[in-house]
């Protein structure tokens, strides 16, 4: 029997505590990893993660490069997402979180069509537009039915400046051009320029206003009918200026929209420099589409040393490129003998362009002296008036009392004398007929209607110009004009100025009767024999008196 040493016992046990301990540990290491692989609520969250793919939906690349975008461009960019857990998965709202340098929109969402089946993929496109120059990020956060029920992605890139661009913001609905400049305006007229609204995005956007933000007193003025822009859509807004004030004038056009940049802007300015005021032209400038009335003379000029009623024909001429209507020829004085005959130029006359009409200017001076008068002739053409001035000196004046007297311009034919035999036989027996009787064979005569085919002549009473009566009876009487003294008989047939008239004397001067146009020269009574001799008789009796007186 063999007996060990205390020391040696000692050892002992501690070598069997040392086994034992090292056995119970490797039991506990084997228990703990069965109870890992029959509970896997247990396992470390990373691990099991990875492991085992249980989250569901994940970006197939967490951060997506979008690339450099314009100013003002749209970049098409495209996220992708995988089913990695066991089950089909459903997608929820998206948002999208950008950066203020640019605007994000989904434009294609791949995801939301049906349940995504276990390891498939589906992708979600978003449109980045750029609005200023910088870096630009865009935070994507996707609800989905898988266990972590949210999903992110992030998209970045940068924004490129553009030639010309600068740092300015663009919006959803790009307006071109982007600033207008009516410039200096140095004429009182209207400028019209048009301004053009397009949408640049994928999407439909209405226009919830526009309007221009200016002073009253700028002159700016609004037309359209913008109300809807479909994708890539365009409308047009015309600016009109009329400025009131002299000076710089401003304003913005303002666009409010429902797209993401929800406002537009486009600044307005110009300047009206007008010129000095001159006094106006006779002759105004030609207007397209409209008639331009000139004359063959600026003035109506008679000259000096007037003795006798004159007149001066010019021509009235259309030069524009419309029709024109005459509206009425005016004289400005009304006492100084200045008047214009009824023939060629009358209100209410139409002149195609290039064509002409006569406007004859008489003068039958009423004072000595010079004259100074106008012609207005209104009209439709351009400035509507045409000023003439008439000027002249008369050496002496134009009795008014011997002038022609239209009594009647009524479209009668047949007040020409008949057969002259037989006005010659009743003037051959000296008969001589009462007023009363001459009138009732002058309506005789007109109803007879005996017409020898002569020519009408329009502006009678002008024939007439110039004659006056010197001798007078009831039956004959001796008349001065142009071609000297005529001797004219009652009820015959005379030639004057080219026309044949019939003379009918009446108690206060000679009726000229031509195709129904009657016109009367009435007779000076101071030039009549009656008060002549009255006047010798009456002389004749005061010498008689003074001789008797003095006799006795």
């Amino acid at each position: 029997m063999v007996f060990l040493s205390d020391q040696k016992i000692i050892l002992a046990m501690r070598l069997h505590l040392f086994v034992f301990t090292v056995l119970v540990l490797c039991f506990m290491g084997l228990a703990a990893g069965s109870a890992r692989a029959q509970y896997p609520g247990f396992d470390d969250p990373g691990t099991s993660s990875s492991a085992s793919g249980s989250a569901g939906l994940v970006p197939v690349v967490s951060s997506i490069d979008g690339g450099a975008i314009p100013i003002g461009a749209t970049a098409q960019v495209v996220v992708l997402f995988r089913n990695e857990g066991g089950q089909p998965v459903e997608t929820g709202t998206i948002r999208l979180y950008p950066s203020s340098t640019v605007s994000t929109v989904v434009s294609l969402n791949q995801c939301e069509n049906e349940p995504l089946p276990s390891g498939a993929e589906c992708a979600i496109a978003l449109s980045v537009k750029g609005l200023q120059a910088g870096p630009w990020r865009v935070e994507m956060l996707m609800a989905h039915s898988g266990r972590t029920r949210l999903v992110t992605a992030t998209v970045s890139g940068n924004v490129e400046t553009t030639e010309g661009a600068g740092d300015k913001l663009t919006s959803d609905v790009e307006t071109i051009p982007d600033e207008v400049d009516f410039g200096s305006l140095d004429a009182a007229q209207t400028l019209i320029e048009p301004i053009i609204l397009r949408n640049i995005t994928s999407n439909e956007i209405d226009i919830t206003d526009i309007y221009i933000d200016t002073s009253e007193q700028a002159g700016y003025n609004l037309k359209t009918e913008c109300k809807k822009l479909a994708a890539g859509q365009s409308c047009i807004a015309t600016i009109t200026w009329s400025p009131k004030l002299k000076g710089r004038s401003s304003g913005v056009l303002v666009v409010k929209h429902t797209g993401p940049a929800a406002l537009s802007s486009v600044p307005l300015k110009g300047e009206y420099a007008p010129e000095s005021v001159n006094s106006a032209e006779v002759f105004p400038q030609a207007v397209p589409g409209k008639g331009l009335l000139v004359s063959s003379a600026e003035d109506v000029d008679f000259g000096s040393d007037i003795e006798t009623a004159s007149s001066i024909t010019i021509s009235l001429v259309n030069s524009g490129d419309a029709d024109l209507m005459l509206r009425d020829i005016r004289i400005s004085g009304s006492d100084n003998g200045i008047g214009f005959k009824q023939d060629g130029c009358l209100p209410g006359t139409v002149l195609e362009p290039v064509e002409a009409c006569p406007l004859t200017v008489t003068w039958s001076p009423t004072r000595v002296g010079d004259i100074l008068d106008d012609i207005q002739i209104l009209h439709d053409g351009a400035r509507g008036v045409l000023v003439l001035p008439v000027r002249g000196s008369a050496m002496s004046t134009v009795s008014q009392d011997q002038k022609a007297i239209v009594l009647t311009e009524d479209d009668v034919a047949g007040l020409i004398a008949g057969p002259p035999e037989l006005s010659q036989g009743a003037e051959n027996a000296g008969v001589q007929e009462s007023q009363e009787a001459a009138a009732e064979r002058n309506a005789a005569r007109a109803g007879s209607k005996a017409v020898y085919g002569l020519p009408k002549v329009t502006n009678v009473a002008g024939v007439l110009d110039g004659y006056k009566i010197t001798s007078f009876s009831p039956t004959r009487a001796i008349i001065n004009g142009p071609g000297g003294s005529r001797l004219v008989f009652d009820n015959e047939e005379v030639v004057l100025g080219g026309v044949p008239w019939l003379v009918v004397i009446q108690a206060n001067g000679i009726e000229f009767m031509h195709q129904g146009k009657r016109v009367l020269l009435l007779f000076d009574r101071s030039l009549s024999s009656i008060n002549r001799v009255n006047a010798s008789s009456s002389e004749s009796g005061d010498s008689a008196s003074s001789g008797d007186s003095g006799g006795g």
